[in-house]
């Protein structure tokens, strides 16, 4: 009887422990369906939303695009639904636009401003009413459009700076590839330097601090960002001015992204600008950042003369040499109250000084090797005055002497930089 009392006792402790089990694993169970479930409508009820979000918005382009199809004259596109566009551009995320809202933004295309071998600019306006510029760029270009795409997305997109053009957004599909950047109002440089209308002449000092935004603009590409943005196409034409005529430098088709260890690169086919581009790039060499700073220097001299640097045609003025060397011989000589004459005409004593400063700070950059030039932290620091600056070596001594029958014998009534063949 013993025995079967304690066997009797075991079976009774098997059944209830059993019993715990099995409620334990039903609970469980239970939990995990219920947390299953509400995880599922979560998801569900977020997509919806999402959707709907997505519906209101192409709603809102379907309408504004078509308001911009009828005569009315509201220049604002509505609001709408499509605020949340303006989330990611607040954050500094270049956003992905569709073609059918860049038809929006744009009144069907219908506002051109400018354009180019890379396409056509056309002003428009977000929904929220801030003006924007759409550089749809030219599809016979194939593979150069793209090239030219991928290069702006890829450098300007990840960078921010107050004299960098801020690029808003991009539309790559099979029809348009366009980017969509801030509007500035006031154009570009090349507006306020060379022959202006009146309302565009500005003082020497204005003028300066135009240059000294853009030399900022080139030492955060160059000094600043994670990794070193080379520019390739520095000129008057791609500075763009806004409010205040506050610099942003603009338009990088060219510009490639380079590791800070990388102290050389190696390019195929010849990059920037005649008359603006380094030597080097014209040559089967690596290249440095410090082709811009070349670049940058021959803007500073087309600054200090508000002329071009190279004047050719029918409209070039009387016979004179390539400015920038007839600046250095003036330098050289001693005697560059012409130079500083010519661009401080109308300012004081102030605008003297800045215009020696600039002459100095202009013949540096454009030294014939890419060593000798400064960089461009360097620059700014000599342009606001807090560096010495040294007496610059002569940038042109590779070129052939400049004699009154190189004039005679070009076609040309101004003469440019010839190699020499020393």
């Amino acid at each position: 009887m013993a025995l079967d009392g304690g066997i009797l006792a075991i079976v009774i402790v098997a059944t209830i422990t059993t019993g715990i089990v099995s409620v334990v694993i039903v609970v469980g169970m239970y939990k995990c369906a219920k947390f299953g479930v509400e995880t599922y409508l979560q998801q569900r009820g977020g997509g919806d939303r999402d959707r709907d979000r997505d519906r209101e918005a192409e709603a809102s382009i379907t309408r504004a695009g078509g308001e911009r199809g009828s005569t009315d004259d509201d220049d604002d596109v509505e609001m709408g639904s499509m605020s949340y566009f303006f989330e990611d551009i607040q954050n500094e995320r270049p956003v992905r636009f569709s073609s059918r809202q860049l038809r929006a933004f744009t009144r069907n295309y219908a506002h051109k401003v400018g354009s180019g071998g890379f396409g056509v600019v056309y002003k428009g306006r977000f929904p929220n009413g801030a003006a924007v510029a759409v550089k749809v760029l030219n599809s016979t270009l194939g593979k150069r459009a793209e090239e030219q795409f991928m290069a702006e997305v890829g450098t300007i997109g990840r960078t921010y700076h107050i004299n960098l053009v801020r690029l808003y957004g991009f539309c790559f599909d099979a029809t348009v590839k366009a980017l969509v950047y801030e509007h500035m109002e006031n154009g570009s440089l090349d507006g306020y330097l060379f022959d202006p209308t009146p309302e565009r002449t500005v003082g020497f000092g204005k003028l300066c601090e135009i240059a000294v935004g853009t030399a900022k603009a080139l030492r955060y590409l160059h000094e600043e960002c994670a990794q070193r943005i080379i520019h390739y196409d520095i000129k008057p034409e791609n500075v763009l001015l806004g409010a205040g005529l506050a610099p942003k430098v603009s338009d990088f088709g060219l510009a490639r992204l380079c590791d800070r260890e990388d102290t050389h690169l190696t390019i195929t086919g010849a990059r920037g600008t005649p008359g603006y581009a380094a030597p080097e790039l014209w040559m089967p060499l690596p290249v440095t950042h410090k082709c811009d700073v070349y670049s940058y220097g021959m803007l500073l001299f087309e600054t200090l003369g508000r002329r071009r640097n190279l004047e050719l045609g029918p409209h070039a003025r009387e016979s004179q040499e390539w400015y920038p060397r007839w600046v250095w011989h003036q330098s050289e000589a001693g005697d560059t109250d012409a130079v500083v004459a010519r661009a401080a005409a109308t300012g004081g004593k102030r605008d003297r000084e800045m215009a020696e400063r600039v002459c100095k700070v202009a013949l540096w950059c454009v030294q014939y090797r890419p060593e000798d030039r400064p960089s461009m932290g360097s620059v700014v620091r000599m342009l606001e005055g807090e560096e010495q600056i040294a007496a610059p070596r002569n940038p042109f001594a590779h070129l052939a002497p400049y004699t009154s029958s190189a004039i005679q014998s070009s076609g040309d009534t101004t003469v440019g930089p010839v190699v020499s063949a020393r």
